[in-house]
């Protein structure tokens, strides 16, 4: 029988204030749940609206403890509410002056599993994240949860081959890339990193990203989330560019086997020959 995981994603517009956005996302979760789904994602940091736009004090405010955090707990509820595994991207507090763009990973028993902390940390214009989070000191984690082996990628850390084949080499089935992109000289980019990255790896990944303006900067968020199988074909249709969408899709997990025999990439990989990736 076949091992076909139903599977969802939300990209959102900023509604204004924690509150509403989590109730919002609670809702999808509860709609994907009703259509089927045993595991959802969410944007980055997707409490908030995308703050690092500038550079100002006030927005430590969105920071909070993982897992013992007010929305981590909610979402903890939410997961044993729904029977859904939900991947969560939060502003992570650890202590005075040690913050982290996290996603936590909750079971469908409401159990908390673990995070993922984002290792590249852009500083550019309308990307000032370097300002906010330290890079991430605690590896690729693969996470076994109800559905499968999922891991996290976050955002800019999808321009990085070298987490996409950590997360492989861990046995990652699926793989969530919550994210912030917004229109502009890199966007093309945006159904070319992630179908490869699923291609190179072979395994599922589901790109999330958000959509609108928001409030602290002029960024054009496109949306256009989708799921891409192990071939780099997409499952089903891309998101809307402009709107608000909860997308649902039937994932065949066999069809990761099938690819990694026909294709063989991690059969023929030369770990021994690769040591210069890694001198500074």
């Amino acid at each position: 029988m076949a091992h076909v995981v139903r599977a969802a994603l939300v990209q959102a517009t900023w509604t204004g204030d924690t509150e509403s956005m989590i109730a919002k996302h609670e809702e999808h979760a509860r709609e994907a749940a009703r259509q089927g789904a045993e595991v959802i994602g969410f944007q980055e940091v997707f409490n908030a609206p995308y703050f690092c736009q500038v550079q100002d004090p006030e927005h430590y405010r969105w920071a909070e403890p993982v897992p013992d955090g007010p929305t981590v707990r909610r979402m903890q509820e939410l997961a044993r509410e729904t029977g859904m595994v939900i991947v969560v991207p939060v502003f992570e507090v650890e202590g005075a002056g040690f913050y982290y763009n996290t996603a936590a990973v909750i079971d469908a028993d409401g159990s908390y599993l673990g995070k993922y902390r984002k290792h590249h940390i852009p500083q550019v214009k309308g990307f000032w994240e370097k300002y906010y989070f330290r890079p991430g000191n605690a590896g690729w984690p693969v996470f076994e949860t109800a559905v499968g082996r999922v891991g996290v990628y976050i955002c800019y850390d999808r321009h990085f081959p070298e987490g996409w084949r950590q997360l492989g080499l861990g046995g990652a089935q699926l793989v969530y890339n919550p994210s912030a992109t917004h229109r502009g000289l890199s966007s093309y980019l945006w159904q070319l990193e992630q179908p490869a990255a699923a291609v190179a790896n072979e395994y599922y990944v589901a790109a999330i990203n958000r959509v609108g303006i928001e409030e602290y900067g002029d960024n054009d968020f496109y949306g256009t989330s989708y799921f891409v199988d192990p071939r780099g074909q997409f499952v089903g249709d891309v998101a809307s560019d402009k709107e608000e969408e909860l997308l649902v899709r039937d994932l065949d997990f066999d069809l990761i086997e099938t690819v990694r025999q026909q294709w063989a990439f991690y059969r023929d990989r030369r770990p021994d020959a690769y040591e210069g990736l890694v001198q500074p």
